[in-house]
């Protein structure tokens, strides 16, 4: 039997990426999903991975929301019930990031990155979680290395990815006894397209590997298998923590 067989999801900014991957496989695995997107620009991408995840023998809608706005999010939660009947699993996987040295970050930087990739997580948790209370859930956070690892130019990125580590553990502390489990992923260098940066740029793209022990980038669907068996029965024991996907990168290997 898949994995998610009958289950319903909601993959926040899975219209790309690791995402859009995670969305193919969850209805490879049998799952109802939530295709969210940020703008009307993205509306025909979202449409495109609903067609996807039709031919892979799932259903899909596509659904437009901003996951730092509490009204757009509460809207997507109620589509996905509306929908689906019920709502399952969330997978937080909205994120943006622009490199800008701290002392010189405009506060706009700032508020944008953490609006989106942690005040976005948490309104989506809670939504979610508030229909889970009585059925039970899985909430995954889609967090990054950068949890732990510090990168000059991105303070709010990391300071975001450090936030999601305790609000996963405090949520999963809290939300136990409802049988809603909430861990992270934690992905490290993966080739999707807020990484082009770095790909597109041979010198930049050889530094990184060198620091990756397995020696190259991961790509998306390897990320979407780790998060699709942790969201299934499979992984049921599995909360309050953090699975880092990332080829050995944080072993430091340029420090041994």
């Amino acid at each position: 039997m898949p994995l998610l067989e009958g289950r319903s999801a909601i993959i926040t900014g899975s219209s790309s990426g690791i995402g859009r991957s995670c969305a193919i496989r969850f209805a490879q695995e049998g799952a109802n999903v939530v295709i969210n997107y940020y703008s009307e620009q993205e509306a025909d991408a979202g449409q495109e991975v609903v067609g996807e995840c039709e031919k892979a023998g799932g259903k899909a809608i596509a659904v437009q929301a901003d996951v730092g706005s509490e009204e757009d999010v509460q809207r997507m939660v109620a589509a996905a019930v509306d929908s689906f009947g019920g709502l399952n699993i969330l997978v937080n996987n909205a994120g943006i990031e622009n490199q800008v040295p701290t002392m010189e970050m405009p506060l706009k930087d700032w508020d944008r990155v953490i609006r989106t990739n942690l005040t976005g997580a948490f309104l989506c948790m809670r939504e979610a979680a508030n229909r889970m209370k009585d059925t039970g859930g899985v909430i995954c956070n889609m967090s990054s290395v950068h949890e732990f690892i510090p990168w000059p130019g991105f303070a709010h990125y990391c300071a975001t990815k450090g936030g999601l580590k305790l609000l996963a553990q405090t949520a999963a502390r809290e939300w136990a006894p409802q049988q809603i489990r909430v861990f992270n992923v934690a992905p490290g260098a993966i080739a999707t397209p807020i990484n082009d940066f770095v790909l597109d740029d041979p010198e930049a793209k050889h530094a990184v590997e060198e620091e990756i022990p397995l020696g190259r980038f991961g790509q998306p669907e390897e990320i979407a298998s780790v998060v699709a068996f942790a969201c299934s029965d499979e992984g049921s024991y599995i909360t309050g923590t953090t699975l880092v996907a990332d080829g050995g990168m944080s072993t430091y290997p340029k420090f041994i």
